[in-house]
């Protein structure tokens, strides 16, 4: 037997670390974006649904996206690229973004939340 609890579109987090709202946060295989500001040790709110605005390496470095295409969360760079390797699916870019664009759209693809995430 299951009971509903939420829509999931949010998750409840508790940091070891201090997280600032807006942070991008890897649980597991999940990708999720902090709602609000938490302090270590303490219980929060990341989004792992929606559409968000992602900095990105603007020009001879930068990377061109498509409209559709499936990008993934570099932790390294601290943003979205094409290359899976050592990365967590991310998402779908839902705006074309040139290699001289300093941002990205990509619309959150929801995955399994880790069991020791609190959630």
């Amino acid at each position: 037997m299951a009971k509903y609890r939420s829509e999931g579109k949010v998750i409840k987090y508790t940091p070891v670390s201090a997280v600032n709202a807006g942070d991008v946060v890897v649980v597991g295989s999940l990708v999720g974006i902090a709602t609000e500001d938490i302090a270590a040790g303490a219980k929060g709110s990341l989004a792992i649904e929606g559409v968000f605005e992602f900095d990105k390496t603007a020009g001879s470095g930068g990377e061109a996206f498509t409209a559709g295409q499936l990008v993934y969360w570099n932790a390294t760079s601290e943003e979205p690229d094409s290359n899976n390797l050592a990365s967590n699916q991310l998402g779908y870019v839902v705006e074309a973004a040139d290699a001289d664009a300093s941002t990205v759209k990509v619309k959150l693809v929801p995955g399994p939340a880790d069991a020791s995430s609190g959630s």
